[in-house]
C-alpha cells in the first residue's frame, strides 16, 4: 500500500499542529535548560514553529500547544525519574517561565483560536491529559508534531499519537534534541518509521496552494 501524500494528510479541516512546550521557560528568555534552548536557537525552531501556527490559523487547521505546567509548591507531581528531580520548582502556575515563547502568539485577537492543554506531571503530552479527547472533538486525524524535546517529550508525543490511530507529521526544521546532531538521528532513525517526515516550508507551500 502507498504511503498517503503530505497534500492528503494534512488537510487542514482534519489536521492540528501541535507545539510541545514552546514555553519561555524551557525554550525561551527563562530557560532551566540552557543546552535545550542553544539547540533551538540553533536548528531556528520557533521561527518556523511560530509560522507553521499563523499558517494553520489562516487556512482553518487547528493550533494546539501541549505544555508543562506544575502547582505551586509541586504538589501532585512525582519525582521518579531524573528529568523531573531536576526540575523541581521549575514552571510553577503563574510564573512568567510557563508563557509560550513570543514567536507562537497570533497578532491579533481575532486569531486567537489556539487551545492550550497543559499536563502537572509525567514526560509527555497524551497521557492524562484532555489532548486526544480534544482532538478527536475537533474531528482531528493528523496532527503535525513540533518542539522539544525530541529526547523525551516529543518523542513521547509522537509515539503515542501513532498508538492512538494518528496520522503524524513531522516537519523535521521545527523540532529540536540536545545535543543537535543527536537530536537529527532520533528523527532520522526513529521518527522515519513513525512519521511522515517533511520541512516546515513543504506544509506552508501546500496550504498556500489550497
Amino acid at each position: 500500500m502507498p504511503a498517503p501524500q503530505l497534500s492528503d494528510l494534512i488537510v487542514p479541516s482534519h489536521t492540528a499542529v501541535l507545539t510541545m512546550e514552546c514555553q519561555r521557560g524551557v525554550v525561551g528568555d527563562l530557560p532551566e535548560l540552557p543546552q535545550l534552548a542553544d539547540a533551538a536557537k540553533e536548528v531556528g525552531t520557533l521561527p518556523r514553529i511560530g509560522a507553521l501556527c499563523a499558517a494553520a490559523r489562516e487556512v482553518g487547521a487547528r493550533v494546539v500547544h501541549c505544555t508543562a505546567e506544575n502547582y505551586a509548591g509541586g504538589v501532585g507531581a512525582v519525582r521518579n525519574c531524573r528529568l523531573l528531580s531536576a526540575g523541581e520548582g521549575w514552571l510553577q502556575t503563574g510564573d512568567p517561565a510557563v508563557e509560550l515563547v513570543p514567536e507562537l502568539e497570533p497578532e491579533s485577537d481575532e486569531a486567537k483560536t489556539d487551545i492550550s492543554i497543559p499536563r502537572a506531571h509525567g514526560v509527555t503530552p497524551f497521557t492524562s491529559t484532555s489532548l486526544d479527547q480534544v482532538l478527536r472533538n475537533m474531528g482531528v486525524k493528523t496532527v503535525i508534531a513540533t518542539g522539544h524535546s525530541v529526547n523525551v517529550g516529543l518523542l513521547g508525543m509522537v509515539l503515542t499519537a501513532i498508538d492512538l490511530g494518528y496520522q503524524v507529521v513531522v516537519p523535521e526544521d521545527a523540532v529540536a534534541g540536545v545535543p543537535v546532531e543527536y537530536g537529527k538521528q532520533i528523527v532520522a532513525n526513529t521518527f522515519s518509521y513513525l512519521a511522515t517526515l517533511c520541512l516546515t516550508d513543504d506544509i506552508l507551500d501546500e496550504w498556500k496552494a489550497g
